[in-house]
């Protein structure tokens, strides 16, 4: 019998994969296709090995690509601060935003990420647009770029609109000028000077006099680098950009209109406090699957709600290098001056948070509460690397590109998708051009490239069969039912040899 250091193994049955079926996502009829698991135990880390095999909560593995967000490096597009600012605003004065009030996530919005990439489409068009043109033009924009870097984007369109009318009306190249005097009121004159401000003035007086006090410093230190001292010193950046904790927990008046408390309690029916909030937690649920996803009142029980997102097969640990909360399946509930409003379910494992599911509030959709708590969890897994520095990654579950309610995903970037070949991460920029061609992509681009972990010796995976424990070696010469070995052979090839020799795959 084999020995588990830390605790009991994982128990798992599989279920090999059956025909393509109607996906629940896209409403592609045939467009899905899965291979489960049922865990009887699961312990973290053997869920954080088959989670980056592409297996997720429900331990199902599609065919589907899988992101990881890399939260130490992240930074807050535009339009996740907006939703930041709006639940300050609302927080410490109660404000609701006007208009429509529907921007979750899952809504197809046109997003930062999706303007720069609109954005690299123009220049690239542009870029193609000037091959057209003549060395001399093409060197004239070059140093013109370099040479009035202050230039507003709309007027370098100017030009470049300028120039399209001069070569459509016949005239040499070499007759265009990029630059010209703008008409009253049009643009600044780039034949003058800048015009400075008093403040600048003042500040570069008193530069000057430093440097007359101490002869040999600034100024000498800019001659030694073979640099002319400028009369217009680069402006010093006096204002870093807010980090996303800055935008989060910004601090509210003391009289403000509201109060948000986020709490992590385990899901857990031993914990106290997931103890006395299930009812209204549950009665969220209820509310949140009739309004947004149309379910009958009757498809909402308590029953499928325990077994849906609270009774989890992860065994909780509490190792001593890990965060204080510990490891495990947990809910982050939003209370609102006393009421829970949002619950995200996630699960703490020893590399990443992965996210599970959130409900919410319908009538709390003005505060767009999907990116909002995507956003504190995100803020949550930097604040758990702190003490356990190997946590570092935010799972967010499935990526479809074809699907509006899945895309999403890849605007929290920088983030990686999972190679469903090869099983290594792969930066989502890499990705996209293959995806817009097919919907099922090879992302590593290394064709010698293998599954590192792919199941080698099979006879090693480790079966439980009429209570004891065996190599599927041993287990193999009691069989007689043909279609037994490509089960097993299947199942090793989906979850990796170390995984294959760790669980338990118990066979009746």
């Amino acid at each position: 019998m084999a020995f588990w250091a830390g605790g009991s193994p994982s128990i798992v049955d599989y279920f090999p994969s059956e025909d393509f079926y109607r996906c629940g996502y896209c409403k592609n009829e045939s467009g899905s296709r899965s291979n489960g698991m049922w865990a009887h135990s699961m312990t973290v880390q053997d869920y954080q090995d088959l989670i980056d095999r592409g297996w997720r909560s429900s331990l199902f593995k599609y065919l589907f690509c899988f992101p990881r967000c890399q939260p130490l490096q992240f930074q807050p597009s535009k339009s996740h601060k907006k939703v930041l600012k709006k639940m300050l605003k609302f927080l410490a004065k109660g404000e609701v935003p006007r208009g429509s009030c529907e921007d979750e996530p899952m809504d197809s919005t046109m997003d930062d990420a999706v303007a720069g990439d609109f954005a690299l489409i123009n220049k690239l068009d542009i870029q193609c647009d000037l091959k057209t043109l003549s060395d001399d033009v093409k060197a004239s924009l070059e140093s013109e770029g370099k040479n009035s870097k202050k230039e507003e984007p709309h007027e370098l369109l100017q030009s470049q609109d300028s120039i399209g009318e001069k070569l459509g009306s016949g005239e040499p190249s070499h007759s265009v000028k990029v630059h010209t005097v703008p008409k009253p009121g049009k643009g600044a004159d780039l034949s003058k000077p800048p015009c400075r401000k008093a403040k600048e003035i003042r500040k570069e007086r008193k530069r000057l006099k430093l440097m007359q006090q101490n002869p040999a410093g600034e100024l000498e230190g800019f001659q030694a680098q073979g640099h002319p001292p400028s009369l217009f010193p680069p402006k010093a950046k006096s204002n870093q950009p807010k980090s996303l904790e800055d935008l989060i927990f910004e601090s509210l008046p003391e009289n403000a209109s509201h109060k948000l408390e986020v709490r992590l309690v385990p899901a857990s029916f031993e914990d106290p406090e997931f103890k006395s909030s299930f009812s209204q937690s549950f009665s969220l649920y209820v509310k949140y699957q009739v309004a947004i996803h149309q379910d009958l009142p009757d498809e909402c029980g308590k029953t499928e709600f325990t077994r849906f997102l609270c009774s989890s097969p992860l065994e909780a640990e509490t190792p001593p290098n890990g965060p204080d909360c510990g490891y495990g399946s947990f809910h982050q509930q939003y209370w609102l001056d006393g009421k829970i409003i949002a619950v995200g379910v996630i699960d703490i494992l020893p590399n990443c948070v992965s996210s599970v599911y959130l409900y919410y509030d319908p009538d709390y959709s003005f505060l767009s509460l999907g990116v909002y708590s995507a956003l504190r969890e995100i803020a949550f897994t930097r604040q758990l690397h702190e003490k356990t520095s190997q946590l570092s990654y935010y799972y967010m579950g499935f990526y479809i590109h074809s699907c509006p309610k899945m895309k999403y995903k890849g605007q929290y970037r920088p983030s990686d998708l999972l190679c469903p070949e090869t099983y290594v991460w792969v930066p989502i920029e890499q990705c996209l051009p293959a995806l817009e061609n097919s919907k099922y992509c090879r992302f590593n681009q290394d064709p010698e490239a293998v599954d590192e972990d792919r199941s080698t010796e099979p006879d090693r995976l480790q079966v439980f069969h009429k209570r004891a424990i065996m190599p599927y070696g041993v287990y193999k010469k009691q069989q007689k039912d043909p279609s037994e070995e490509a089960t097993v052979l299947q199942y090793a090839s989906l979850v990796g040899q170390k995984c294959s020799e760790r669980m338990l795959l118990f066979r009746n």
